[in-house]
Parts: structure tokens; C-alpha cells; sequence
């Protein structure tokens, strides 16, 4: 283990401050990510700021929506009654992913700022742009099952792990930060950033800015609904593809529709032009045939991955239904048909 400096300050002004200009600082809560890039030599901080002293771990009612605070743990917000009944979607996003014993330790915040899973990214031996920029992706032409076909370039083609994050995106949450210049609020389309020619940088957050709440909006889409998540076994796996789909209906006319892929992309993936395409349309098949197909048209696999465009084609017409339907997933169901 490397040595490290270990602070741990009672409010957010004095955990913005700890982190001052200092690169190699890096914030803890849980830890469920940074201890095992620690322990792979991938993390190296020279410090770490302890916050789990701040006062950040309330569920409050906020402008008709909730705002949730960065260090609620994934396992208090999943079980919470508010969030089952007015935010259903979130709830089962988080409960498709991880162990009990993670929910348990792993916060709110945290969950934002997971790194990816890509195996080369884990490898300190082999080339990896996210790892040390300039050395070239190791991914493209290589083990590249688990890695994107939408929105990657050529510098990378990691994806994005979290499960809770894809709920997010399509409820439209907000993220609360604070940082040295003040504070400020992120729309959650806005947060994480495609690999571009930066991979390194996973998140629009600037130097020492530290996330302080989420916050859900009035609208809850608690009816229909639905989070789909497709992986190669059923407990505690990473998404080949996921789907959090969610609808207001008028009969069989859809009024809005919200749609985001995890497991396909850097980030969290919506389509405004498919969404668009829905609203209005009749809840059928064939609608939701023809939204799989844009949103997938510019899809890019790569050379062991390519039956991803198939099912994820299929996750968005089985999740869309679903959603319609009012039969949300259910967690011991994982099939595709």
C-alpha cells in the first residue's frame, strides 16, 4: 500500500478546503471502488478526505421532488418508502446491482463516481488511455466483450458500470456540488462525459468540487415503469446491457417517454431524437421497434462485441413493453425472448 495523508473534516467547506489544489487527493465515503483501485495500484492518492463525518446522509422533500443526500447509502435509498412508492425505477436500479453487504457500505455520491470496469483499465501492465493518458487502449483490438457500441472514439471504448446512474438519467436528477469556486447544480445529462480524446476525465466536476446531494424531480413516472438489466449471470454482475424505461400514458398514447442504456456507452445513454419519436405514438411494438432502431443506428461494435446491438435492440423493445404494460421487471427474471 502506498503512504497517504488522512483527514477527516465536519463540513463540506473544510472537506473542500482539505482538498485545496492537491491532484493526488482523492475523497472517501464508502470506499467500495477507491480501496480496490488502491489495492491494484490504478488509485495512488496522496491523501484522502474521510466524509463521512459530513452532515449529507438525509432523504429530504425538495420543490415536490426529493433531494438525497451524497452519503445515503444505495441500500437506505433503495428501501426507502418514498423512494419505492414515487420512484420505483431507482429503486430496483439499485437493487439489480451489487451485494446486500455493498448497498450496505457504498454511498449515493460514490455510486456518480464509479470507474470503469475494463479489464486493461484494472491491468497496471498493459497500455490504457483512462489509466495514463498516451499509452493507447488496449481494449480496441483486444478482450473487448463488456465494452461499448455507442459514443466511444478512438482513445477509448470503456463503459460505465453503475447501475443506479441509468435510473438517474432517465428520471433527470440533479447533482448537487460544492468546490472551491462555490456552489453550483449539474443536470444529470450533463455529469458524465464520453471518452472523446480525455478518457481520464470520467465526470464534468472540477478540481476539488465534491458531491453534496441529488436531487429527483416532482415528476416520478411510479406506474410505468420498468429496469431491465441483462448480464451473464444473475448475482453480482456488471450489465451487458440495461434499459430503464419509463412512460405517462394517456390510455395507450404516450405523453413522454424517458429511455436510458447502461452497459452500451461511457455514460449513461438517452436519445433525445427516440424519445421524441415516442411521444405521441401508441404503445406498441412496432413504435418500439422503430425507437430500438435509432437509437442504435449509430451503434459501433467491436470485434467480440458486436452481439450487443442485438440485445440491447431487443432489452429496449422488451423494457418499453414492460413499462407500458405496468409489469416492471422482476429481479429473478433476466431472460430475453
Amino acid at each position: 500500500m502506498n503512504r497517504f495523508d488522512y483527514v477527516r473534516p465536519g463540513t463540506v467547506a473544510e472537506a473542500v478546503q482539505a482538498f485545496g489544489a492537491d491532484p493526488a487527493a482523492r475523497f472517501i465515503a464508502g470506499g467500495t471502488n477507491l480501496i480496490d483501485l488502491m489495492k491494484y495500484d490504478v488509485e495512488k492518492p496522496g491523501k484522502l478526505i474521510d466524509i463521512t463525518r459530513l452532515p449529507l446522509g438525509e432523504i429530504e422533500e425538495r420543490d415536490g421532488g426529493l433531494r438525497i443526500g451524497a452519503l445515503v447509502t444505495n441500500a437506505a435509498l433503495a428501501y426507502d418508502a418514498r423512494i419505492k412508492e414515487r420512484y420505483p425505477l431507482l429503486s430496483s436500479a439499485i437493487l439489480a446491482g451489487a451485494s446486500a453487504q455493498l448497498r450496505n457500505a457504498a454511498s449515493t455520491g460514490g455510486n456518480l463516481l464509479q470507474r470503469t470496469r475494463c479489464y486493461y483499465f484494472y491491468d497496471t501492465a498493459t497500455p490504457c488511455n483512462k489509466r495514463e493518458p498516451g499509452t493507447g487502449c488496449s481494449a480496441i483490438g483486444g478482450v473487448n466483450r463488456i465494452h461499448a457500441i455507442l459514443g466511444a472514439s478512438d482513445q477509448c471504448i470503456a463503459t460505465h458500470p453503475s447501475d443506479m446512474c441509468v435510473a438517474l438519467a432517465a428520471l433527470e436528477a440533479t447533482v448537487q456540488v460544492s468546490g472551491p469556486q462555490g456552489d453550483r447544480a449539474i443536470p444529470f445529462a450533463e455529469f458524465h462525459r464520453l471518452p472523446g480524446n480525455e478518457p481520464a476525465k470520467d465526470t464534468n466536476l472540477a478540481p476539488g468540487e465534491i458531491i453534496v446531494a441529488i436531487d429527483l424531480p416532482a415528476q416520478t413516472f411510479a406506474t410505468h415503469y420498468t429496469y431491465l438489466k441483462l448480464r451473464d449471470r444473475l448475482s453480482y454482475a456488471f450489465a451487458l446491457v440495461s434499459v430503464a424505461a419509463a412512460l405517462d400514458l394517456d390510455g395507450q398514447t404516450i405523453r413522454t417517454a424517458r429511455l436510458a442504456l447502461g452497459g452500451v456507452a461511457h455514460k449513461p445513454w438517452r436519445n433525445g431524437e427516440a424519445e421524441a419519436l415516442l411521444q405521441g405514438q401508441t404503445a406498441t411494438r412496432k413504435t418500439f421497434e422503430a425507437a430500438a432502431d435509432l437509437i442504435l443506428r449509430e451503434a459501433k461494435p467491436q470485434s467480440t462485441n458486436g452481439f450487443k446491438v442485438e440485445l440491447a435492440r431487443r432489452a429496449i423493445v422488451r423494457g418499453l413493453e414492460q413499462a407500458a404494460a405496468g409489469t416492471p421487471q422482476s429481479q429473478s427474471d433476466k431472460r430475453i425472448q
